[in-house]
């Protein structure tokens, strides 16, 4: 008999995003947070609309061992509502049970009945055809494999044998050490469902990362999403399609121009020309460019700004070609020539440090467009 269910991960509600500035007329800090509670009602949609009964969060559900009662009741009570399925969270190193104590004590107490907090490396039963086997993560930063006591957990005879866990396979965790790679294969598992990793990865066939329904970060260029997980039997290899689940898209774009070349319309030719406001933007820009590139590029930049949820203009490894002919419309003689001549000497210096070089080609172009907008 086919067994299904949604696997999920690291949804870090309450995360604050302090690392994204916030614009004076927007709130994308509270859009983001919002987000992420959200991610509990289209995770209920994914179970509906798949058949599945249950959906297995792999740790994180919480960004902080310490989040407010309000944030803990309005989150199982958007899992309460979902009465279609049954919630499993696992505590992950961000609600780990050690500094997160007072959390799970607060969500076994007012938990509504489809939600369980998975406090003990014990089995559970899924029903007559599976056994769920949790591994709860006890400390922030563990010394041993969390999945270890996979291998003795035991199941019922010809139950399909589910792991859950939280931390990395390989050396991109922050978080303890590493989980074996063939841990399904020494703990006889049909799936591993791990949490940790905030982007979509396969290890195996048998072991996957679901990433986060809701992105965070620039790293993993696509929406958030849910793994809809089928198991038509012990031993069958698992039918695993994803689930797009995301209301946000952080994404990046290289630039790469040349001196004179129309910074704008290359500009706006790697900017997404639909659905901007959900969307958070990192622009790299290299190559060269004259000052008046550096310019137009920047008011380019500011103009398409405010259509975006976020928008980055980085410009670290875009190089700057000074000509005789910008400087001279900055001016052709006098105290503002002297400090242009000036600026651009300590630009080009390797006698300066990069960032000293950074510093004096940034007041560089600000002197130059300051003398062109008043010139306008």
């Amino acid at each position: 008999m086919a067994f299904r269910f949604i696997h999920a991960s690291d949804l870090h509600i309450g995360r604050k995003f302090a690392n994204i500035p916030q614009a004076p007329d927007g709130n994308i800090r509270g859009r983001l947070m919002e987000a992420r509670h959200a991610a509990i009602g289209r995770l209920s949609d994914a179970a509906r609309d798949h058949g599945a009964a249950h959906v297995l969060l792999a740790g994180d559900t919480f960004d902080t061992a310490t989040p407010s009662l309000a944030l803990i009741r309005q989150a199982l009570t958007a899992m309460g509502e979902a009465t279609h399925v049954i919630w499993w969270l696992l505590p992950g190193n961000h609600d780990n049970m050690r500094d997160a104590e007072p959390l799970w004590e607060t969500i076994s107490r007012d938990a509504p009945g489809n939600v369980v907090a998975l406090t003990d490396a014990m089995p559970q039963s899924l029903g007559d055809v599976a056994t769920l086997l949790p591994c709860p993560v006890a400390f922030r930063a563990g010394a041993s494999d969390p999945s270890e006591p996979l291998v003795t957990m035991a199941s019922g005879e010809g139950q399909m044998r589910i792991g859950l866990a939280h931390g990395g396979v390989t050396d991109f965790t922050e978080s303890g050490a590493a989980i074996a790679p063939d841990r399904d294969r020494t703990a006889r598992l049909d799936y591993l469902a791990l949490g940790d990793w905030h982007g979509r990865m396969a290890v195996s066939d048998r072991v996957h990362y679901s990433g986060s329904p809701e992105q965070d970060r620039f790293k993993h260029g696509r929406r958030g999403l849910c793994l809809c997980v089928t198991l038509d039997g012990p031993g069958a290899i698992p039918n695993v399609a994803e689930v797009d689940t995301g209301t946000f898209l952080w994404t990046e774009a290289d630039l790469t121009l040349h001196p004179r070349q129309d910074a704008t319309k290359a500009l706006m030719a790697v900017l997404p020309e639909t659905g901007r406001r959900d969307v958070l933007l990192r622009v790299a820009a290299k190559g060269w460019a004259g000052l008046p590139d550096h310019v137009d590029l920047r008011r380019a930049a500011d103009r398409c700004a405010p259509d975006f949820a976020h928008f980055e203009l980085v410009t670290d490894e875009l190089g700057t070609q000074y000509e005789t002919a910008d400087l001279d419309e900055i001016d052709r003689g006098g105290a503002l020539r002297l400090a242009a001549d000036g600026l651009m000497e300590d630009a080009e210096s390797g006698a300066l440090s990069q960032e000293d070089r950074e510093v004096a080609a940034d007041a560089l172009a600000r002197l130059y467009a300051y003398v062109r907008e008043s010139a306008q």
